[in-house]
C-alpha cells in the first residue's frame, strides 16, 4: 500500500474527526496529496497535527470551508489544483446525523415527526446537497485529464429505510442514488463513481455513548483504509457502480478478491428495473 497512490491527488471532505480523520491518513500513507476539508478549523488541525506526526510534510493542505455553501466547492478545487497541479480523487465523506442536535447522553430513536424543518434541512444539506456540489466542481478537471475518482461515504442499506433513523438513512439513501446515476453518465470517461461504507455503525462520533456504551462492539474506521486505498488506485480502473463494506475487506486475500467479497452494486440494482417502459412488455 505505501506509495501506491503516489502523485494523486485527493480531496476529502470532513476530514477533521471519525471516518475522515482515518481515511486522510490513510491516503497520505499511501503516498497520495490530500487537501483536507471540514468545516470545525480546530478538528481540522488535529488532523493536520496527526499527517505532521506521520511525515506528510507538505502533501496535506487544509480546507476550512462549509461544504454545503454553493461557493465553497469551487474553492476547495481551485486551492487542490493550485496547490497540487492537478485532482485525482473526490472523496465526499462530510455526514451528520440526529446526534448533532441532541445532547451527548440522551438516547434518541427520533421519529420522522419530531424532527424539526432546520434539523431536516441541516441534514440534507450536509448529507445530499454537498455531495452533488463538490462533485459538480470537480469532475470538468477529472474529465478532462480522462481519469478520477468519485468516491461517496453512504451507509448500510437498512439504515436507510430503518425507523428512527430519519432524515440520516433517506439522506444517504438519496446520496448512493445520485452516486449510481452519475456512474452510469460517466461510463466510458476514466472517471468512476462507487460507494464506500464501513459495514455498521462506527466507533465515531455519530454513535454516542449514550447509544453504544461498549464502543469495542462497534466498527473500526480502519476498515475503510484498505478497500479506499484500492478503489482511488489504477487497480480499480473500469470498477464502477458499486459499493464495498470495508468490515467485508480481508486484507489477507489477493486484492481482487478482497474487493469481490467486499463489493457488490450500489444502491438497489439487484432489484432489477421495476418500472414499465412504454412499448415493453409488462
Amino acid at each position: 500500500m505505501p506509495g501506491s497512490l503516489d502523485g494523486k491527488v485527493a480531496i476529502v471532505t470532513g476530514a477533521g474527526r471519525g471516518l475522515g480523520r482515518v481515511m486522510t491518513l490513510g491516503l497520505l500513507a499511501a503516498g497520495a496529496r490530500v487537501a483536507a476539508t471540514e468545516l470545525d478549523a480546530e478538528a481540522l488541525d488535529q488532523t493536520g497535527q496527526a499527517a505532521e506526526a506521520a511525515g506528510a510534510g507538505d502533501r496535506i493542505l487544509d480546507v476550512v470551508a462549509d461544504v454545503t455553501r454553493d461557493d465553497s466547492a469551487p474553492k476547495i478545487v481551485r486551492a487542490a489544483i493550485e496547490r497540487y497541479g492537478r485532482l485525482d480523487i473526490l472523496l465526499n465523506n462530510a455526514g451528520i446525523n440526529m446526534s448533532l442536535f441532541r445532547q451527548p447522553d440522551m438516547k434518541f430513536a427520533t421519529k420522522l415527526w419530531e424532527v424539526t424543518p432546520e434539523e431536516f434541512r441541516r441534514i440534507i444539506d450536509v448529507n445530499v446537497v454537498a455531495a452533488f456540489l463538490m462533485t459538480r466542481a470537480a469532475l470538468p478537471t477529472m474529465l478532462k485529464q480522462g481519469w478520477g475518482r468519485i468516491i461517496n461515504v453512504t451507509t448500510s442499506l437498512d439504515t436507510m429505510y430503518r425507523g428512527g433513523m430519519q432524515p440520516y438513512g433517506g439522506s444517504k439513501a438519496a446520496n448512493e442514488a445520485h452516486l449510481l446515476a452519475l456512474a452510469q453518465e460517466l461510463e466510458g470517461t476514466g472517471v468512476t463513481a462507487n460507494v464506500l461504507v464501513p459495514g455498521g455503525a462506527a466507533n465515531t462520533r455519530m454513535v454516542s455513548q449514550a447509544q453504544q456504551p461498549d464502543r469495542a462492539k462497534l466498527v473500526s474506521p480502519d476498515v475503510m483504509v484498505a478497500p479506499l486505498v484500492w478503489l482511488c488506485s489504477n487497480e480499480s480502473d473500469g470498477v464502477n457502480g458499486q459499493r464495498f463494506i470495508g468490515a467485508r475487506w480481508d486484507k489477507n486475500l489477493p486484492v481482487a478478491e478482497a474487493a469481490k467479497k467486499a463489493g457488490a452494486p450500489a444502491a438497489w440494482q439487484q432489484l432489477g428495473r421495476q418500472a414499465i417502459v412504454p412499448g415493453s412488455t409488462p
